[in-house]
């Protein structure tokens, strides 16, 4: 059988994503204008 090799990355090279950009901020951010827009909606159209 012939041997398997190991591979050895760093934390970094194993992530294989982009980190940082503010995505927290976005994200929360658009779920508050979500739920703000909802609210309008039922105030206009709700019964």
């Amino acid at each position: 059988m012939p041997e398997e090799r190991s591979t050895v990355e760093t934390v970094k090279e194993a992530r294989q994503g982009v980190t940082g950009h503010n995505v927290r901020w976005v994200l929360l951010a658009s779920c508050a204008l979500a739920i703000v827009a909802m609210g309008i909606v039922f105030l206009l159209f709700g019964s």
